[in-house]
């Protein structure tokens, strides 16, 4: 079993985690499934993790009784009940009598819990259709079905004590300022799903809430099944943010993170029913006593299953979805950030989107080193229909570049720019500035092909922008009804939907810039050496 837990000092800390479980365990039942109302008895994982959540500063810190952690995010696979736990420390929250926060110590230094005056709870799921669905509803069921069910006023999107000193509440996935405004813990469900601009921006607010009542002691919890990577997601930033955390990058003893996998980094063997079973079991860990684990690995024997969801949800391990075009991870590991291509070098441009209601991209490639970045990028803004990209300002950037570096070419996808490319051709010169159109199937493939194959040799490199990365990470591969000359199915990108709001323009933008730098060598332009030796020398031609 493949453990990453952040922190992982072996330091003694109190915490308030037993009493937390006895509450719960002598108090709550299970929420909505085949154990609904009857008693909660929390296995040694989830109890362990409690005593970890609930961990606080000893008597002679000078935070002494305070939360040591304010942003907890835990990630298991699919199954686990990891959102009934969230719901269950909700409960434990919301009560006057939940002995979550310190009030002192006893003889033997151990805190002393007591309830929250006045909690404020916000529990969002990633859909305003899913906000009643997830942790929200298991609380409500698990009240219900409780001996504390008189404590108090349960309602379909709230809950409150009786006496109206403190409510849980169910939130859309667009939680304004407001909503948070007096928040004592929070719960941010299924967060693998949160990967638009609006559920990000959602996530932000909440985390901005947790300062505003400081004898509350707020805190956060997220809770989630392996990211897919490249999504973009809470997620996946969330465990981003853990490794940095973990190796040190970050100095970051607020944050307590645990994530369980079958494996570990390296990829598994899944060939055998007997190699499936012991990665479920492993993955699954105490869960697997009452998992119904034969059932899951039924599921790989389908011709049809996609595996690569199957090892992403069952064994919780970040694997690319067979859909995503790229290697995400791999792309990941590819970013130098602190390269910026010297002016006059040169270099190959791609040009590709839309102007309305979408975005475009203008990516850059140093023919020596074969490093990308981001020229320029236009979005729409989220809840802005009436948008059209700044077309002087994309005209502005594509100057400024040939005046800056020395372009060999620039490959634009004409439509919805045929002015703009011609008045480029007539400017920079019809031999520099080329129309590529990406609706010509078979050469798109064989671009798309050779980009690919850049990224899986280590040839490619990148500044590691966000928004770069994040058009790679969104791009899906759909497959020709061609072959190559071997026989071999060709493949484009597409966005995962027309009305997408995951847009692909500057992956698309990257792959013509990649094309240009592929046929500027051909052409024999000089490279005046390669990556491996600017990055061995620490050099770049500077």
């Amino acid at each position: 079993m493949s453990v990453l837990m952040v922190p992982r000092d072996e330091t003694f800390y109190p915490s308030l985690g037993a009493q937390v479980c006895d509450w719960i365990e002598e108090n709550l039942v299970h929420g909505p499934g085949d154990l609904r109302g009857e008693p909660v008895q929390l296995d040694d994982e989830k109890r362990a993790l409690i005593f970890r959540m609930y961990e606080v500063f000893p008597k002679s810190h000078p935070w002494a009784g305070r939360r040591r952690f304010k942003r907890v995010a835990i990630s298991l696979r699919k199954g686990s009940a990891k959102t009934e736990l969230a719901a269950l420390i909700a409960a434990a929250e919301l009560h006057p009598f939940g002995p979550v926060r310190c009030d002192g110590f006893d003889a033997s230094g151990q805190p002393v819990g007591i309830g929250v005056i006045d909690p404020y709870i916000p529990m969002v799921a990633y859909t305003e259709q899913q906000s009643d669905e997830l942790a929200y509803e298991a609380l409500r069921i698990i009240l219900l079905y409780s001996r504390l069910a008189d404590d108090f006023d349960i309602g379909i999107e709230r809950i409150m004590r009786i006496g109206g000193d403190g409510k849980a509440i169910s939130l859309s996935s667009s939680p304004d300022a407001r909503d948070g405004a007096r928040t004592t813990f929070q719960v941010c469900d299924e967060t693998h799903r949160w990967n638009s601009s609006r559920l990000k921006s959602a996530h932000r607010t909440m985390l901005a809430n947790i300062p505003k009542r400081k004898l509350a002691d707020a805190w956060s919890l997220e809770v989630t099944t392996a990211p897919s990577p490249g999504e973009g997601s809470v997620a996946e930033d969330t465990m981003d943010y853990a490794r940095q955390v973990a190796g040190g990058a970050i100095q970051d003893s607020r944050l307590f993170f645990f994530h369980r996998q079958a494996g570990g980094e390296d990829p598994l063997e899944l060939e055998t029913p007997e190699q499936i079973r012991a990665a479920v079991i492993e993955a699954s860990g105490p869960v697997a006593k009452w998992s119904d684990v034969d059932g899951i690995c039924e599921q790989w024997r389908d011709p049809t299953a996609d595996k690569s969801y199957l090892e992403r949800v069952w064994l919780n391990r970040l694997v690319r979805s067979s859909e995503k075009a790229f290697d995400f991870e791999l792309w990941k590991e590819l970013a130098i950030p602190d390269f910026i291509p010297p002016e006059s070098d040169t270099i190959t441009l791609g040009f590709d989107g839309a102007r309305f209601r979408d975005s475009t991209a203008l990516v850059g490639t140093h023919l020596k080193t074969s490093f990308q970045w981001l020229v320029a990028i236009w979005e729409k803004p989220p809840n802005k229909e009436n948008w059209e990209v700044p077309a002087d300002e994309v005209d502005e950037a594509v100057d400024l570049a040939f005046k800056r570096w020395n372009v060999w070419r620039i490959y634009c996808d004409p439509p919805y720019w045929e002015t703009y490319v011609a008045k480029w051709s007539g400017k920079y010169g019809e031999t520099r500035v080329i129309e590529w159109w990406t609706n010509r199937m078979k050469a798109m493939a064989y671009a798309i092909r050779s980009f690919d194959n850049s990224i899986k040799t280590r040839e490619v490199h990148h500044s590691g922008d966000k928004h770069y990365s994040r058009h790679i990470g969104n791009a899906v591969r759909r497959k020709l009804n061609i072959v190559d000359e071997e026989g071999k199915p060709l493949w484009v990108i597409y966005k995962e939907r027309p009305d997408s709001p995951f847009k692909i323009d500057a992956a698309m933008a990257g792959i013509l810039s990649w094309e240009a730098r592929c046929d500027a060598i051909a052409a024999g332009v000089s490279l005046e050496g390669d990556i491996s030796e600017a990055i061995l020398a620490d050099d770049w031609g500077m």
